[in-house]
């Protein structure tokens, strides 16, 4: 206790503050002993009349949709389906209990005791109380995999809904804690290694509301402004901007290969070698984009030139296999450091060949060239967002 007076002799200000917390703790007491006369389960119709937003509808319409959600979650991570559909029907139910209606922040701890009390299986108990988790910046993350599941099927279904009916955040104005909840996702599959592809859950999130309910654009909406999230939170954590850039350009789908991706851009752009290739790749990418449709379908070797020409196109024949194999085994430190030995190939190629020749078929041949060669070296990350 804290209290603003100096006095010689407190207690009176004790006895007072134990006269208002031992009434609290009693009816605390009260409340815990009413409740678990009656189980989650027996509570959940009560929750067909909580409205969970006037365009959204009750908890009880959300509990199903984030059920739905949950179990495909669960089934991709190799979790028990039948478990996190249980959790997520029993995972508001502590709402309507007289504890969590006199103490709101106990939501979920609530559930999850009496969920124990009720005898329901330990994944399941765990699974109502961490689905809220993280709950705030640096909080604990859900355990396992069923609580993963239901804590992400329940963050989507917010993002995805509030989000759908045009309530987007403003300015430090954020009502229903959207920025919150994408950071609480990022962080969950981030730092739980989970080999999800996030458009494809947040997809399956937006097709549970009935048709017209949502905006038709909102997943890819979400999925836009998760990754602003994610290139700030990746900031903060200490990464160069650039490196940033290279990992996200592509808007990376698995947001658990993210770490990984970037920890190899940081080792590559430490040699030697990087700021010429990245610089090279710089160059090639304006080429292409400045060629709009130019480039042939496929290179036409019986087109190329003798000499460093055809030597940059048998050094990426043998270079792509490997590049493709360290990539494919989650080894991108290996695949970006094969790009090193390309250097003197490239070097020579942009010293000795001009692309952007008159003959239009020898010009759409160097420029499917380049497309190959960019599609090599940008594999991991688009190395052109080192170059200065």
């Amino acid at each position: 206790m804290v209290s603003n007076i100096e006095t010689a002799d407190p207690s009176a200000i004790v006895s007072g503050n134990e006269r208002v917390l031992r009434a609290r703790l009693a009816d605390a007491k009260f409340f815990f002993d009413q409740d678990r006369k009656r189980t989650l389960e027996s509570r959940l119709p009560k929750l067909e009349s909580v409205v969970y937003h006037n365009k959204l509808g009750t908890q009880a319409d959300r509990s199903a949709r984030v059920g739905t959600v949950a179990a495909n979650i669960a089934g991709k991570l190799g979790a028990d389906r039948a478990l996190a559909s249980r959790a997520t029907k029993l995972s508001k139910a502590d709402l309507v209990t007289d504890m969590v209606g006199e103490f709101p922040e106990l939501q979920g701890l609530m559930g999850r005791y009496y969920a124990e009390h009720d005898g329901e299986h330990p994944e399941v108990s765990a699974a109502i109380e961490q689905h809220y988790w993280p709950r705030f910046a640096g909080d604990a993350l859900p355990a396992g995999p069923v609580a993963q599941s239901v804590a992400l099927a329940d963050k989507l279904d917010t993002l995805v809904g509030i989000r759908g009916i045009g309530l987007i955040p403003t300015g430090d104005k954020d009502p229903f804690g959207l920025r919150r909840h994408a950071l609480g996702v990022l962080r969950i599959l981030l730092d739980g290694r989970l080999p999800l592809e996030l458009p494809e859950i947040l997809r399956l999130a937006a097709e549970q509301f009935p048709a017209g309910a949502i905006a038709p654009d909102t997943a890819q909406g979400v999925y836009l402004f998760m990754l602003e999230r994610l290139r700030q939170m990746l900031r903060d954590a200490g990464a160069a901007p650039n490196d940033v850039e290279a990992v996200l350009a592509d808007n990376p789908a698995r947001i658990d290969l993210v770490s990984p991706r970037l920890k190899a851009v940081q080792a590559f752009a430490a040699l030697p070698e990087a700021a010429a290739l990245s610089a090279a790749n710089k160059r090639i990418v304006n080429i292409l984009r400045k060629s709009g449709d130019e480039a042939a379908p496929a290179v036409d070797r019986g087109r190329l030139a003798d000499g460093a020409e055809h030597d940059l196109y048998l050094a990426f024949q043998k270079l792509a296999p490997r590049v493709e194999t360290d990539f494919a085994n989650g080894n991108f430190t290996g695949a970006l450091r094969a790009l090193a030995t390309a250097k003197p190939v490239v070097d020579r190629y942009f010293d000795r060949v001009m692309v952007m020749v008159d003959d239009p078929a020898i010009r759409a041949n160097r420029l499917a060239l380049l497309r190959s060669v960019a599609a090599t070296m940008n594999r991991v990350a688009d190395i052109s967002k080192l170059a200065q």
